[in-house]
């Protein structure tokens, strides 16, 4: 049977179920729509293989990630290459979505995963097998893209035969990244019942969940149970466990454990975890010598070490350690990410280099794929503190024009500007545009500026005002959000903001950023555990 990638649909539109694996045809995510297959997928080391010259995986992985359209999608990318009289294995497939999932691109990676899939449905010979590993792989990606309930879906509609230790596994990692706690805690019993929990995976993923939802004393309860049932940590589970430390005293003692294991040899993401610390109780001299390990332990073609020594050299107050590392960074990789700059300009800011953070952004803007807010925000959150209302507009008028779309944080921080020069109106216009904005789905207004808004609203007995911004925390979510809300006092219905006290010691955008790296870093270290595993 000869199949064809089609030409699908954005991602955005709306889509319903996922199809029976009796007699496949076309995946029909709940939200995204994604079609595509194959015509000659190979099992790698088949006679047909072994005729043609291998293919190079990364010829296919440039193509499909720099495409000019991409709402075309990674199918009209291996069409073309199909019928340019070339084959693909499998083998190839896995690769390039290993290395799209690596740097995020996890609708292409899916697109592209799909078509081994289609392969096993609509071919079931021995000669190419979907594996619990593919499977496993399949449900992470949708989980991305699709949400958790497809990728339930997903794994209801699996043959009990694929369903092993990986893929529950997999289940689990999705349910603990958008924090569904009660869930996991199910779906581990059933795994711990199965005999699925007797390696450190699936504990990992827990002790983060817990992390994330600041459940630290769990996190001990974790590692006791594993220390209980003989179940040995590794790294991951050390460097979660460390995390969990609130004081320097109790993170050495867990230091000085792990040291005691043969096994395991402590990596920068160690030390950079135990400097964090020692920043945050200004123990500097110690959090300097633990970077000083990061760096010695910084291989390969790995970029977040650099990063992290970026942002927390900025954290010291270190100014020169800032430039001498970024250029390092930049002697070892001719294009640094936006992520990058973004640590470095964050840092600049940090230590008062506002010269510096400015020629950094300039720098930026002239070799920008395309202009990223969260970069941009770094410096409007500078300009709301330091400069006038007027300079911050401004500046705003700037990043739409060079191609800037604001995002939630770049409304919230006008918020914060408009409150300083008491004009209510236009504050809660700039909330209100924040709920609006692209991607606003887990957006949260920080908790100092809200109190900063209902303070005001106070001083100028506008009730209205006050209530309207209420009515935005109920439609995003934040008054169900129980951590959230308990920051606020509520009474009848109303929230007042006068007995909120927060130190107001950072931009809004300081962290726009680096929390999405931080919690994407945490469960990328948990997805590259998984992925050896399998």
């Amino acid at each position: 049977m000869l199949l064809q990638f089609t030409t699908t649909p954005p991602l955005h539109q709306q889509l319903s179920g996922f199809p029976s694996f009796t007699q496949p045809r076309r995946l029909n995510y709940r939200k995204h729509s994604i079609s595509c297959s194959i015509s000659q997928i190979h099992s790698y080391g088949t006679v047909d293989y072994e005729r043609r010259p291998p293919v190079k995986w990364n010829a296919v992985y440039r193509r499909i990630s720099l495409m000019g359209n991409p709402e075309m999608g990674a199918g009209s990318v291996l069409n073309q290459w199909e019928n340019e009289g070339k084959r693909l294995t499998k083998w190839e497939l896995c690769r390039v979505v290993k290395e799209l999932r690596k740097f995020k691109r996890f609708k292409m990676a899916l697109e592209v995963s799909c078509s081994w899939v289609y392969e096993w449905m609509n071919n079931r010979g021995e000669r190419f097998r979907l594996s619990s590993s593919d499977a496993a792989i399949q449900l992470d990606l949708i989980a991305k893209v699709c949400g958790v309930s497809s990728a339930e879906d997903y794994f209801l509609r699996l043959p009990d035969t694929l369903k092993d230790n990986r893929v529950y596994g997999a289940l689990l990692n999705a349910y603990a990244r958008v924090k569904m706690r009660d869930k996991a805690e199910l779906l581990i019993e059933k795994m711990r019942n199965k005999g699925y929990a007797t390696a450190s995976l699936p504990f990992n993923v827990m002790m983060t969940l817990y992390m994330n939802l600041k459940e630290l004393d769990k996190v001990q309860s974790v590692v006791s149970e594993m220390m209980n049932k003989n179940i040995q940590l590794d790294i991951y589970s050390y460097n979660i466990w460390l995390s969990s430390c609130e004081s320097t005293e109790r993170m050495e003692q867990v230091f000085e454990q792990m040291k005691l294991e043969r096994t395991i040899n402590p990596n920068w993401t160690t030390f950079s975890t135990m400097a964090t610390m020692y920043i945050k109780l200004g123990q500097f001299e110690k959090a300097e010598d633990c970077l000083k390990k990061v760096e010695s332990r910084v291989t390969g073609r790995d970029r977040m070490p650099y990063h992290y020594l970026i942002s927390l050299y900025g954290s010291i107050g270190n100014k020169e350690e800032v430039y001498r590392v970024w250029n390092i960074y930049k002697s070892n990789f001719p294009n640094i990410p936006n992520l990058g700059y973004h640590a470095l300009i964050c840092s600049l800011v940090k230590v008062g280099d506002f010269e510096g953070a400015e020629k950094i952004y300039e720098e930026w803007l002239s070799i920008k794929s395309s202009y990223d807010p969260r970069i941009g925000n770094l410096l409007l959150g500078w300009y709301v503190k330091e400069a006038s209302l007027e300079k911050t507009e401004g500046f705003l008028d700037h990043m739409i024009e060079a191609g800037g779309k604001p995002n939630s944080t770049t409304w919230e921080i006008l918020a914060d500007g408009n409150i300083g020069e008491k004009k209510i109106s236009d504050a809660l216009s700039c909330f209100q545009k924040a709920v609006l904005a692209e991607g606003s789905n887990s957006w949260k207004p920080r908790p100092v500026n809200v109190s900063a808004f209902l303070d005001l609203c106070n001083e100028e007995a506008d009730t209205a005002s006050k209530e309207a911004l209420m009515g935005l925390l109920r439609q995003v979510g934040c008054l169900e959000d129980e951590p959230y809300a308990s920051l606020f006092s509520l009474h009848n219905g109303s929230v007042t903001g006068n007995e909120l006290s927060m130190k107001k010691d950072t931009t809004v955008a300081d962290n726009d950023m680096a929390k999405n790296e931080d919690e994407d870093d945490g469960d990328e270290m948990l997805l590259n555990q998984f992925q050896g595993s399998l």
